[in-house]
């Protein structure tokens, strides 16, 4: 049986989870692949600090030591960050090794660079564990969905996220209130800002929309909106609306080109994903063969995320056996071109407060008139203090249009305040 050894740079929360995984699965591995795979040697920061690790498991804080030893086989990226990440697997590709990585922060900005320099030597490079943890979403767009085209995929892959919204919907909970606690559970970070202004999600996204298109999309190709301004007022007239708000991952391949997005949408209630709670992720994909499709499951943890990394481990342990190693290219075949986010297409949902007054809603019917958007339903509150709540669901409309009726809004003199503004995915599902 031949020995594979891993070199694993990080033993944090990924590092860890792969360790683990690895050990207690062992049989189970070694005899799926015919190989003897182990973790030669971990870079880690603290060489004093205990672990739980085996003992044939060598600690380094020397990054050389493992992209230099001849012996190791594939180098696991578990740091996250871009550098020195990049520098890290760069030197590892260049250096003959085959590389897994869960970084999507790496690949979504310069995931063609480090695709070029495996192809150039010869090499594998795996990232299933960068988006979605343990959901096998990118060995299925790869493998199992190749034979589509795919022409949508709408995903919920922030686990934050879709935590504060849901304890916000389920239990009538200010957002604040929720973020502070989901930080103290430890679901958002001390700085949350990736999470909650859709980054984090928008490189994931970055990421399946290149697979799934076979075009090159970067993070700044992908337009991104939080959630900080969705309140508990917003979730319950979504309610009335028989919608959920979420935040979704949109990506569709249409005439015109390319449409990635990330931002709060209200979606209907009887949507598949409307149902995804808590901490958990989920991806609904569109292909012109298999239809609808729909996966489910934890987009974080150790033992997800190490999950999918293992996963990566045994393919190219089957690879470097079948002697078929750099055989995958980088995906990117195609070149369509990515929309503006001024021809975006998609209902909307907009929440006012305005002076109570004659001729006030006829003048609101203008604005949007004049922008040739027209109304689909429309919710009035009893007035409080000569001021009216208004909310305005419109038709599916471009957002150049929906621009140009806000900006009249905005001059309108009885107008008090535009609480939100928020798309709808309520069509073509």
């Amino acid at each position: 049986m031949r020995k594979i050894n891993i070199g694993l740079l990080g033993l944090g929360t990924v590092g860890s989870g792969v360790t683990s995984i690895l050990q207690k699965n062992s049989f189970d591995i070694n005899t799926r692949t015919g190989a003897d795979i182990k973790v030669k040697r971990a870079l880690v920061q603290d060489l004093a600090k205990t672990r739980d690790l085996s003992k044939d498991i060598l600690l380094s804080d020397k990054v050389s030591d493992i992209l230099d030893d001849p012996e190791i086989d594939i180098v696991v990226e578990a740091m996250g960050g871009i550098e020195p990440a990049r520098t890290y697997i760069i030197t590892a590709l260049n250096n003959g090794k085959n590389v897994v990585t869960a970084n999507k922060d790496l690949l979504a900005a310069h995931g063609q660079e480090l695709f070029e320099v495996a192809q150039k030597n010869k090499r594998d490079l795996y990232y299933e564990a960068s988006v979605a943890g343990g959901i096998p979403i990118i060995a299925a767009l790869r493998q199992s969905l190749t034979a589509n085209r795919i022409s949508s995929l709408i995903g919920i892959i922030n686990g934050t996220t879709n935590y504060i919204l849901s304890d916000m919907t389920d239990k009538g909970r200010d957002y604040n209130e929720v973020l502070r606690e989901s930080q103290e559970l430890g679901y958002a970070e001390a700085d949350p800002t990736s999470d909650i202004e859709g980054l984090d999600a928008a490189r994931k996204l970055a990421i399946l929309s290149t697979i799934a298109f076979n075009t090159r999309v970067t993070i700044d190709d992908v337009f991104s909106e939080g959630i900080s301004k969705v309140s508990k007022e917003d979730i319950k007239y979504a309610d009335e609306l028989n919608c959920v708000i979420k935040l979704l991952a949109i990506a569709k391949n249409q005439e015109d080109g390319i449409e990635v997005r990330v931002h709060p949408a209200l979606l209907p209630k009887n949507h598949p994903l409307a149902t995804v709670n808590g901490v958990y992720n989920a991806i609904y994909v569109v292909g012109d063969a298999v239809g609808e499709t729909m996966f489910y499951g934890k987009g974080a943890g150790s033992l997800p995320t190490g999950s999918a990394v293992v996963s990566d481990i045994i393919q190219i342990a089957r690879n470097l056996e079948s002697k078929s190693v750099g055989l995958s290219d980088c995906d990117s075949y195609r070149n369509y071109p990515i929309k503006s986010s001024d021809d975006f297409t998609t209902g909307y949902y907009i929440r006012v407060k305005v002076k109570d007054e004659p001729r006030v809603f006829a003048s609101l019917a203008l604005f949007f008139a004049e922008a040739g958007i027209s109304f689909a339903s429309i919710i009035q509150k009893p007035r409080s203090n000569e001021k009216a709540e208004i909310v305005l669901v419109t038709h599916p409309c471009k957002e150049s249009q929906l621009k140009q009726a806000v900006a009249s809004l905005n001059s309108y003199s009885k107008l008090d305040k535009i609480y939100n503004v928020i798309r709808m995915e309520t069509n073509g599902f």
